[in-house]
């Protein structure tokens, strides 16, 4: 009797030259549901609808189709187990040999805008999943094959060990099979979580789960192996990234550039240039041109910036091409390149450059595993506002030193704590990031700043419990401060700040970041 395969499928890539060589080639019958057996019927290929084999028709608009004895059957029965072939002869049960099932585009049609709740819920797919659990299951005797990728090496194993595929590999597609109903089930859950749960609130069962992008060569350090996940079936983020050049992206490559994403992110209303090392910002300026802003960062820590990485909230025109080259970079990220730019970029080739016109789209959640678990947050999303903040001195800001306050915070957001933050017309001088204490931080931050940091402003990702801090800016010549409050100490920094006649405003939020 001819070997039987089940083809049941939603993206009919590559069906047809599959379908093809199963049946003149390996004399397979064909069985097929709904538009896949039309697909194949249309090709001219000979095959028998589910409905016919199973005797029982299409019900509920098609929502059940191949849940049926004659289907499971078939899929289930090891052969090599009598009774199991008992009952499939006397049930007139054929075997399946191999079953090709993908399913319904759920995560496509929930990404589409406006999709109601029972549009989603009519891409939840019943038999897809039943029958590719139930192949994978009995992978010791048959094939599950959920993704066209997979179409030519099952036919290659078919020529290679006889019209028979190797152990090894059903297994592997078993474990592929789990994989995508894994994957599958866990979009579902997360997508009707978020239908009904509070955006101050996280479920009290969180999964998540990727599809391998690429192996990368190492993690933060050549023993340690990584690779790229990529989340959904819809690329998003740094997946839909164009690079136009430079080598293969690494690890660090990408922890880095997602520091530089965030924290561009933060500056929409002038060209904004950030540059970053070991996800900490050296430099961050705003310019009224884009080359401007770019040698404003630069010019803040020239030391840092070799070797460092570069996000500019604009299209790189010409002007900061060429500065772009005058420097040692690892990456560039940017929404956009103009054609003369590139043809300027090339000098510097080993540079990875990288296109993502959205560079404000990120996780809504960030994960981080711990022995035994992990811990999950919502994104730091907030965004300042300064007609919320408290000006908690005798002495009020300018509207200037409002804007520079402004600028500070947003960029002190972004480094680790404890942070502290220097700047002046609109450009960082000095970053203190990841001390143990905020004094040291705070000194980092004024040395680096130098003589610059008379008439500049500070700004701190925590509250000041002392006015050591206040103080020691004051000796530098800052004279405005912000800082989230909160300290029972508070009125030690307030006092200070008033005698020394700096400015001091509260935020009332705090940013810190580990």
């Amino acid at each position: 009797m001819a070997r039987l395969a089940l083809l049941s499928v939603s993206n009919k890539t590559g069906l047809i030259d599959l379908a093809r060589s199963l049946v003149e080639e390996f004399s397979f019958d064909l069985i097929s549901s709904g538009g896949t057996a039309q697909t194949l019927k249309d090709a001219g290929l000979p095959v028998t609808k589910v409905a016919d084999y199973t005797g029982s028709p299409e019900i509920l608009g098609g929502r059940v189709k191949t849940l049926h004895p004659r289907i499971h059957g078939g899929i289930l029965a090891r052969r090599d187990v009598t009774q199991d072939v008992t009952d499939l002869a006397n049930n007139q049960i054929r075997p399946i040999d191999l079953v090709v099932v993908n399913l319904y585009p759920f995560e496509e049609t929930i990404a589409k805008e406006e999709i109601t709740l029972s549009e989603a819920i009519e891409q939840i797919d019943i038999g897809g999943p039943a029958m590719l659990r139930a192949a994978a299951k009995n992978f010791a005797h048959l094939t599950v094959l959920c993704d066209p990728s997979q179409y030519g090496e099952y036919l290659e194993e078919l020529r290679q060990y006889g019209g028979e595929p190797s152990l090894p590999f059903r297994q592997k597609c078993a474990k592929r099979g789990f994989l995508q109903t894994s994957h599958y089930d866990q979009a579902i859950a997360s997508y009707l979580i978020q239908q009904s749960a509070s955006e101050s609130t996280l479920p009290e069962q969180y999964t998540f789960s990727g599809k391998q992008l690429q192996s990368l060569r190492y993690g933060e350090n050549p023993h340690q192996s990584a690779a790229w996940y990529q989340t959904g079936t819809t690329p998003t983020g740094w997946a839909v990234a164009t690079k136009l050049q430079g080598k293969e992206l690494s690890y660090n490559n990408l922890v880095d550039l997602e520091a530089a994403r965030r924290i561009i992110s933060e500056f929409t209303d002038s060209p904004a240039a950030a540059i970053l090392k070991h996800t900490n910002p050296c430099g961050v300026a705003l310019g009224s041109r884009l080359k401007e802003a770019f040698d404003k960062a630069v010019n803040a820590d020239p030391v840092s910036a070799f070797g460092g990485i570069v996000a500019l909230n604009r299209s790189i025109d010409v002007a900061t091409a060429t500065e772009l080259t005058k420097i040692f970079l690892e990456c560039v990220v940017a929404p956009g390149c103009e054609p003369e730019a590139q043809e300027i970029l090339v000098a510097k080739s080993k540079v990875r450059v990288l296109i993502l016109p959205d560079l404000s789209c990120g996780p809504k959640e960030t994960v981080k595993a711990i022995a035994g678990g992990f811990l999950v947050q919502a994104t730091d999303e907030v965004v300042a506002d300064t007609s919320q903040w408290q000006v908690v001195t005798d002495r009020k800001p300018t509207d200037q030193e409002l804007e520079e306050l402004l600028f500070a915070w947003k960029v002190c957001k972004h480094v680790k704590s404890n942070a502290i933050v220097v700047s002046g017309d609109r450009a960082t001088l000095g970053v203190g990031a990841g001390q143990m204490n905020r004094v040291g931080s705070v000194k980092i931050a004024l040395e680096q700043a130098g003589e610059k940091a008379k008439g500049a402003v500070l700004a701190s990702d925590g509250f000041f419990p002392f006015d050591d801090s206040v103080k020691t800016a004051a000796a530098s010549g800052i004279t405005a401060l912000v800082q989230p409050g909160g300290s029972l100490r508070d009125q030690n920094s307030i006092n200070a700040a008033n005698q020394l006649g700096l400015v001091m405003v509260f935020t009332g939020i705090r940013h810190f970041l580990h």
